[in-house]
């Protein structure tokens, strides 16, 4: 009987536009992507200087990096976009550092602070992340003892609920937000989204990259998980088999692991 594994990502024709790796293939398109960041915001794009996926930001004070889901600059302004297709936590702080990633990586060094432009973390969430039924939240820092001020840090954090499409007042995004969450096509903008989507999933180059990228996020779990339960194993809280099977490897497979980490 051989050992079931613990991962278990979609196959390619099942993906859809909210699937973390889809979303990033199709907003690699700048028209799209353009389209995306203008009708969510109601903001006008000169152009699109590049969109980056998955863009790995590291500072230098902390070994923790955050890969952004697209990463995009116009002449003025940065944008995060991302999607969250699962329940969301702590997304406040999330945004928090999304944003400080963002402006470390904009400001050249040795830059004065006023050369930092203006800048937007945008989530995409299927599920409710404060639970208010809102279809749009948006956050700016004004002064609490007067609304009339305002910080003037320039940046911006709106997230969006397609649980609460049905809630929206702007067809447009009702339209996108309800794409999003039961990916029905009821707008030109989904429309194009939709082509795209399934032509991604022809193209040989996406299947490979896609293949890749689910291998390198299995090795890069597997690794976190078993260097957890060796230290509960060193630490006699948890047994060679009972960490084995959690891993959904072998107890000897586990215990060659251990005995190289020695």
């Amino acid at each position: 009987m051989g050992v079931k594994r613990i991962y278990e990502y979609k196959p390619i024709d099942q993906l859809v536009f909210s699937d973390d790796f889809m979303f990033g293939a199709v907003m690699s398109e700048p028209k799209i992507c353009k389209g995306v960041i203008e009708l969510l915001l109601q903001v006008k794009i000169d152009h699109i200087e590049y969109p980056e996926l998955q863009k790995p930001l590291t500072p230098f004070y902390t070994k923790k990096g955050v890969r952004l889901d697209v990463y995009v600059a116009d002449s003025n302004r940065v944008f995060d976009v991302e999607c969250q297709s699962y329940k969301a936590e702590n997304i406040g702080k999330r945004a928090r550092y999304y944003q400080s990633m963002l402006d470390i990586g904009s400001l050249a060094r040795g830059a004065s602070y006023s050369e930092l432009k203006e800048s937007y973390v945008i989530f995409i969430c299927l599920c409710d992340p404060f639970g208010a039924g809102l279809p749009v939240y948006t956050f700016n820092r004004k002064c609490r003892e007067s609304a009339a001020v305002e910080l003037g840090d320039e940046t911006h954090h709106v997230i969006f609920n397609a649980a609460a499409y049905e809630n929206e007042t702007d067809p447009d995004i009702k339209a996108f937000l309800l794409f999003v969450k039961n990916n029905k096509v009821e707008s030109d903008l989904t429309r194009e989204i939709a082509t795209v989507v399934q032509t991604k999933k022809f193209e040989q180059s996406f299947i490979n990259e896609y293949l890749a990228w689910t291998l390198h996020d299995q090795d890069v779990e597997m690794r976190g998980r078993f260097d957890a339960y060796a230290d509960l194993i060193k630490s006699g809280l948890l047994s060679v088999e009972t960490a084995a099977e959690k891993l959904g490897i072998t107890k000897g497979e586990l215990q060659t692991k251990l005995d190289n980490m020695s």
